[in-house]
């Protein structure tokens, strides 16, 4: 019985389908079957038609993308599939493009993060929680960044999208599946929330298959052609799983684990499924690759290797990311190089600046500028020429030292008029020369070995204000470097200091030296004239006793009158001369002032801040240290001062300035003063104030104090025992020698009591002399200069009164100052000498006040010819200093009392708003310690060399609030400087500060003629200069440090 025609062709399309069912399963997806007729067969082969199209297209899909992830060409195109999809196919459709969106915003954001850092942006950081290679990556990485501070700070967005998050896409959400879907779902998400998303398993099957569902299998019972159908089917369910394991292993390994070189394994496929597994190995190898490539040369720069350069093969965006870490790398070795030049340019140029320090000799500097700057420069030969001046006027230049080339050893040495060879015409034209490539027949540098001629040849000359002080030679066989030839021309007018020094310091001495020849062949002149006259006097005597004589003698008398006329003549002369004398002395006192005040500046400055250790970096023993260095500056400095104190009180220069000044404040002020330094000693110290006494004396209160406060000094140094006291009181007349004291309305008396070591009789006289002590020997217990006293006598003559001294060795000393409660006469008073004192408990007379006691035919017969600096240099309380501080005059046991007396932190109270200070001087380390100073105070510093360079500053920089104006520089002095600013209209009302080392009498009032705010002198106090910069800053700008 035949079967009806409809299952006929539901047996015919079932045997076609069942080989096209086994091409699919093996993952041939080009077949397809022709669909005849209706029923449930033309359903399975349309059916088995779109499923065969689907997986044909959604494998040409996931091919191209992977091939594209693979080249690095990214972005990737979003895989589409023609027709509405649903299910399992949009599922895969949408992991894939999930997928490339993830892979593509990960590398940009790699490349993001390595373009930041190639640009100099470092402020990201990988902070994410990774392992295995990734791990690897991300610590070197950090690492980098960390040791590259100048150029990293945190590469933290990347870092936590990718590491952390792995969020840099969005993430695969697939509603509404369960199952081995929802497992790759999450395996595929758990990837992309670590690392990349690399794997997509995409599977197609039927219906089931299409649904998303591959957890079902047809258990169907079935037999025949429909049980192999089944098995078919059943068989690509489980390739597809397993293809899904490998991808969900790979993803694991290389987003989760770290392990970069993950291969997917699947075993029994060809096709198309064999492409899709090739693929995803394909972009897991060259990730790997990448990756890898890029943390070696980070390992490489971590490691200061800055050589290493990424050469893998990458494009898009992964090359993009490849040349910005490569020009990172160049860009840092360029500013390494650069960096590492500059510091060799400082510190050559500190250590030569240093040895040429404190030389004396020009021909010994000469040669020591030869032995060091020829073999730092890499020059083998070179030679040095000094200018020197002919008796005619001309100049020339002369060789002195050589390096590879000695002077002659016969002969006069080699000489060349300015603008005569090379050498002569740098001296000419002011400018170094550089001879490159210079002919083999130049010059021969020569060895024991051999000879070979120079390639380079520079000329440099040496200038001090312009002028050409002589002119160095250098040849080296290689070419000389920029930095060498910056080294140059910077160090020409450091040398050109320092020969120009030595210069004037023997120029100086020979005037010196003259100036006291003359004054000795002037003290000569005078006793042969003064004889001359006593012959005279006799002359005439006896020309009255014989008259008859007179004719004989007119002639004689007449001879003897022109060589007293003659002699007259010669001594004004020799006054004139004297006073040349006493003028080269002055300058030189004020240029040796300079030249000490100028380095004593950056001591003190760099050796308070130190001491006072803001920072709190530095060990007590330091700090020790530290204040050590400034009490001897500050010593230093006290002994400068006593010395023009004295030296202008001698010349009578001295200017007071009377005030009323009260007596009970004075005692308080002395009280607070000296009582811790007492204390500290283990003495007893009082103040004892009569209740008679008026309130107040009108006398200088500076200088006053400048002299009670020697005594209480030296009453505290020279007792070990015992008590100091200080008694203020009315004094009789009885008690003073002076008649214009005794004639005065008051007498005030300030007596310093001690129980110290006395004063033996014999040296009562001496210890009011200039650098006298009682104990001068060398083995001496007690310090100082010697100056105090002497400068208290005479500071005493010049306030009207007398001081007077009582000792008794063993027992103690009283010294007491005596002065009328106002003044007595208008003319200073001169000073007397005191007189012999007694032996036992004795007491020194008093120095004279009034000069209308002393006897007429004592004044000199001629005009006072003034021999001491003093009468130029501006030593007043305007000009130098203030009056004499406590911690200057103790000895060594009671200073560190004294200096911690000004807590550390006073100063660090006051911090300042950035704003910007400019600095002008010529000497590095002045502006190096106001540098420090002023920046630890919260400002800003733009400094310059010159005036000419101050200028060019403002016009820089519009923000400029203060400036601290050196008054002596080259070129151009500070108080021309300062008036050319005052012309330009934006800082007409500038706030500058006038600072100089030379204090000259006058200077002052100069500078503030010129436009100048304020005057400092050298060194600069530290608190007085930060106090100035808080007065004169605009409200706001300053705030005090909690």
């Amino acid at each position: 019985m035949s079967q009806p025609p409809d299952r006929d062709d539901a047996e015919e399309v079932l045997a076609r389908l069942l080989p096209a069912l086994r091409e699919l399963r093996d993952g041939n997806f080009r077949r397809r079957l022709v669909v005849t007729g209706d029923g449930a067969a033309a359903e399975a082969a349309a059916i088995y038609n779109e499923v065969a199209e689907r997986n044909q297209r959604l494998a040409g899909e996931l091919q191209r993308v992977g091939e594209s992830v693979a080249r690095g060409q990214l972005p990737v195109a979003p895989v589409t599939l023609d027709g509405e999809v649903e299910g399992g196919w949009a599922l895969s459709a949408d992991s894939v493009n999930f997928m490339a969106d993830n892979l593509t915003s990960q590398v940009r954001d790699i490349a993001q993060v390595a373009t930041a850092v190639a640009a100099g942006d470092l402020t990201q950081k990988i902070d994410v929680d990774a392992q295995g290679e990734i791990l690897q990556l991300k610590n070197t990485i950090n690492t980098m960044v960390d040791q590259l501070s100048a150029f990293a700070a945190e590469v933290t967005r990347v870092a936590r999208e990718v590491g952390t998050e792995g969020k840099l896409g969005g993430q695969a959400r697939v509603y509404g599946v369960a199952g081995i879907w929802k497992d790759l779902t999450d395996n595929v998400n758990i990837m992309a929330d670590n690392l990349t998303n690399q794997v997509r398993g995409i599977a197609q099957v039927t219906t089931a298959v299409a649904r998303g569902d591959l957890s079902k299998k047809i258990d169907v019972n079935a037999r025949g052609e429909i049980l192999e159908l089944k098995t078919t089917i059943n068989t690509m369910v489980d390739q597809l799983s397993a293809f899904a394991a490998e991808v969900t292993r790979v993803a694991r390994e290389v987003g989760t684990e770290g392990k970069l070189g993950g291969q997917a394994e699947v075993a029994d496929v060809s096709g198309t499924w064999r492409r899709l597994t090739e693929s995803v190995n394909r972009l897991a190898g060259n990730l790997t690759t990448q990756v890898r490539a890029i943390a070696q040369v980070a390992t490489a720069v971590t490691e200061g290797d800055l050589t290493r350069q990424i050469t893998v093969d990458a494009s898009g965006e992964v090359a993009e990311l490849k040349d910005n870490i490569n020009a990172m790398i160049s860009n840092l070795k360029e500013t390494t190089r650069a960096n590492q030049e500059q510091d060799w340019l400082k510190t050559n140029l500190a250590r030569i600046s240093a040895l040429m320090q404190g030389q004396h000799d020009l021909d010994a500097l000469a040669q020591l500028i030869m032995s060091e700057l020829a073999p730092l420069v890499s020059a083998h030969y070179g030679a040095f020429f000094l200018t020197r001046t002919a008796e005619d006027g001309r100049r020339y230049l002369e060789h002195t030292a050589g390096y590879g080339r000695p002077p002659a050893r016969e002969g006069p040495p080699l000489r060349f008029d300015f603008g005569e060879s090379l050498v002569g015409q740098a001296a000419v034209d002011r400018r170094s020369i550089l001879v490159e490539d210079a002919p083999p027949d130049h010059i021969w540098i020569t060895s024991g070995l051999g000879e070979s001629a120079p390639t380079s040849v520079a000329i440099v000359p040496v200038l001090f204000e312009g002028a050409v002080l002589g002119v160095i030679e250098l040849a080296g066989i290689h070419r000389f470097s920029s930095v060498h030839l910056d080294l140059l021309d910077r160090l020409k007018e450091s040398i050109g200091v320092e020969v120009n020094t030595i210069v004037v310091n023997t120029r100086t001495e020979a005037l010196l030296g003259e100036s006291q020849h003359l004054a000795s062949e002037l003290q000569a002149r005078s006793e042969q004239l003064q004889n001359q006259q006593d012959e005279l006097q006799r002359s005439n005597i006896e020309l009255e006793d014989k008259a008859a004589l007179l004719a004989s003698r007119n002639k004689d008398i007449e001879l003897k009158n022109i060589e007293i006329e003659q002699a007259r003549q010669e001594i004004e002369e020799r006054a004139h001369q004297l006073s040349q004398a006493s003028a080269y002395k002055s300058e030189f006192l004020a240029n040796m002032s300079h030249e000490l005040r100028t380095p004593l500046n950056s001591v003190l400055i760099l050796a308070k801040l130190l001491a006072d250790n803001m920072d709190g970096n530095l060990t007590p023993q330091q700090v020790d240290l530290a204040k050590t260095v400034h009490q001897a500056g500050s010593d230093l400095l006290q002994l400068i001062n006593d010395v023009l104190d004295l030296s202008k009180v001698e010349a009578g220069q001295m200017n007071l300035l009377p005030e009323d000044v009260v007596l009970g404040e004075l005692a308080r002020s002395l009280e607070s003063m000296y009582r811790p330094v007492a204390a500290e000693k283990g003495l007893e110290f009082r103040v004892v104030v009569a209740p008679a006494l008026p309130s107040s004396v009108h006398t200088d209160r500076s200088r006053l104090e400048q002299i009670v406060r020697n005594l209480l000094a030296n009453a505290v140094k020279f007792t070990d025992r015992g008590s100091v006291e200080l008694r203020i009181r009315l004094a009789q007349p009885t008690e003073v020698n002076s008649g214009a004291l005794r004639r005065a309305r008051q007498r005030i008396v300030f007596s310093v009591l001690d129980t110290g070591i006395g004063i033996p009789a014999d040296k009562l006289s001496l210890i009011f002399e200039a650098f006298q002590q009682v104990d001068g020997t060398t083995v001496r217990k007690y310090g100082g200069t010697g100056l105090g006293l002497s400068i208290s006598r005479e500071l005493t003559t010049l306030l009207g009164g007398e001081l007077q001294v009582r000792s008794e060795p063993g027992e103690g000393s009283t010294f007491s100052l005596f002065l009328p409660s106002e003044p007595t006469v208008d003319n200073p008073p001169q000073p007397v000498e005191p007189a012999a004192v007694e032996t036992s408990a004795v007491e020194a007379p008093a120095v004279e006040t009034s000069a209308e006691e002393a006897p007429a035919d004592e004044k000199p017969p001629l005009p006072r010819v003034p021999t001491d600096a003093a009468s130029t240099l501006d030593v007043s309380a305007e000009g130098i200093d203030p009056p004499l501080r406590s911690s200057e005059l103790l000895n060594r046991e009671t200073r560190p009392h004294a200096y911690g007396a000004v807590e550390p932190g006073q100063r660090g109270a006051l911090q300042f708003n950035s704003e910007k200070v400019l600095v002008v001087d010529d000497d590095e380390r002045s502006v190096h310690a106001m540098r420090v100073l002023l920046e630890q105070h919260g400002l800003l510093v733009v400094n310059a060399d010159n005036a000419l360079g101050a200028l060019r500053e403002l016009r820089t920089h519009n923000d400029i609030v203060i400036v601290l104006m050196d008054v002596m520089m080259p070129q151009l002095d500070g108080n021309e400087a300062i008036r050319m600013i005052r012309e330009m209209p934006r800082y007409r009302d500038l706030t500058i500060i006038a600072v100089t080392a030379k204090a000259m009498k006058g200077d002052r009032e100069q500078s503030i003629a010129a436009g100048a705010t304020e005057y400092l002198t050298k060194p600069v106090d530290a608190d007085r200069l930060l106090e100035l910069l808080s007065e004169h800053l605009p409200a706001g700008m300053v705030t005090e440090a909690e």
